[in-house]
C-alpha cells in the first residue's frame, strides 16, 4: 500500500448510495497496528520541526483506536506539514495546494465507514485553501482537520503567512508585516465548524487528547496545532511553552463549549490565549443530509440498483 492508493477505488457502484449502518472503527478481534507497521517513508522535515510530534501522535492514535490499514485515510494539500501522507503506510493522498478539504469531503461522503484525517499548514489552510475551509466547515462534513500552524511559509523558504504576527520580517515583508493575522479558532467558529480546538506540539498528551476528541465528534472537527518552524521562525511559540518561560493555560473548566459566543470571546483573548476545546455542537452533518436525500429518492424507485437509477436519468435526457 502507499499514499496514492485511494481507499474508494475498488468500491462497487452501489457503495456511494449505501445508507446501511457501518461497523465501528475498532475491531477487538484483530491485533492493533504498531508504529513500525504504520510508518512509511522517513520524515523529511527539518530536525526539531514540531510536525514530528504530530506525526508520532497520529501513529499513537491509530494504535490506541485499533485502526487497521484499510480504515486509515490521510489526506493533505501542499506544504511542509502536507507531506504527512508520505510518512503513513496506509491509504491517502498528497493532493493539490489548498484543495485537500474538497477531496477529503468526497472520501468522507462516499465512504461512511472511514474517518478521514486531513493535515495541513497555515498557508494551505487559510490562504489558497481558505475558501474551502469556510465551506467545509459550514457544510459540517464529517472529518478531522489538523492544521499545523507555524505562522510562516517554510517550504518556500520564509514568506509571510496568513497567521504571521504583525511586524514579522520575511522575504515578502522585509520591513515587517503590516497585515493583521487571522485568528484560526475565531474563523472556524464563525464559519460553522462544530468542533474547534487548539493545542501545541510541545504538549504531546494534549495533542493526542484533542485528536481523540475530534475523532469522536460527528461533524467537521478542526484543530489548530501550534507547530514551531525551527528554521525560519524559531521561538515563535515560546509564550505557550512552560519550558521556555511561557504559559500553557487550558480552557477554563467553567467554559460552556456549546456557547458559540462564549467560545468566540475566549478565542479573542491575547496571545497565547487558551488551549483545549473552545466549541462543540451537534448539528446534522453533510453526510447525514446527503444520505437522506439518497434514501428518499431510492424509495421512489424500489428494487432498482443505483446504476439502473442513473441509467433511467440518462435515458430521460435523450
Amino acid at each position: 500500500m502507499n499514499h496514492i492508493a485511494f481507499p474508494f477505488a475498488t468500491l462497487p457502484r452501489t457503495a456511494i448510495v449505501d445508507t446501511t449502518p457501518v461497523p465501528p472503527l475498532q475491531d477487538a478481534d484483530r491485533k492493533p497496528l504498531t508504529k513500525k507497521e504504520v510508518s512509511a517513508d522517513h520524515p523529511t522535515w527539518c530536525p526539531g520541526c514540531g510536525d514530528f510530534s504530530v506525526l508520532a501522535l497520529y501513529f499513537k492514535l491509530i494504535e490506541r483506536r485499533r485502526m487497521h490499514h484499510e480504515k486509515i485515510t490521510t489526506v493533505a494539500g501542499i506544504g511542509c506539514s502536507s507531506r504527512f501522507p508520505y510518512f503513513v503506510q496506509a491509504h491517502g493522498a498528497h493532493f493539490i495546494h489548498g484543495r485537500a478539504l474538497p477531496f477529503a469531503s468526497g472520501v468522507s461522503l462516499s465512504r461512511p465507514d472511514l474517518h478521514v484525517f486531513v493535515f495541513g499548514g497555515d498557508g494551505d489552510a487559510f490562504s489558497i485553501g481558505g475558501n474551502h475551509f469556510t465551506h467545509t466547515a459550514r457544510k459540517n462534513v464529517k472529518l478531522t482537520y489538523v492544521v499545523m500552524d507555524n505562522q510562516v511559509y517554510g517550504l518556500t523558504k520564509n514568506q509571510t503567512s496568513p497567521t504571521s504576527p504583525l511586524g514579522y520580517k520575511s522575504k515578502t515583508d522585509a520591513w515587517g508585516s503590516g497585515d493583521r493575522p487571522i485568528n484560526p479558532v475565531k474563523q472556524a467558529i464563525a464559519a460553522g465548524a462544530t468542533f474547534v480546538a487548539r493545542t501545541s506540539h510541545t504538549n504531546p498528551n494534549h495533542v493526542l487528547e484533542m485528536m481523540e476528541k475530534a475523532m469522536d465528534h460527528d461533524g467537521f472537527a478542526f484543530i489548530q496545532c501550534l507547530s514551531e518552524c525551527v528554521e525560519f521562525f524559531p521561538g515563535a511559540f515560546d509564550g505557550a511553552n512552560p519550558r521556555k518561560g511561557g504559559k500553557f493555560e487550558t480552557v477554563p473548566s467553567t467554559h460552556d463549549v456549546t456557547d458559540e459566543y462564549a467560545a468566540y470571546r475566549l478565542a479573542d483573548q491575547d496571545w497565547p490565549g487558551h488551549f483545549g476545546v473552545f466549541y462543540q455542537a451537534q448539528r446534522p452533518t453533510k453526510n447525514q443530509n446527503e444520505a437522506k436525500i439518497i434514501a428518499d429518492h431510492q424509495a421512489k424507485v424500489p428494487g432498482l440498483e443505483s446504476w439502473q437509477i442513473l441509467q433511467k436519468n440518462f435515458d430521460r435526457m435523450k
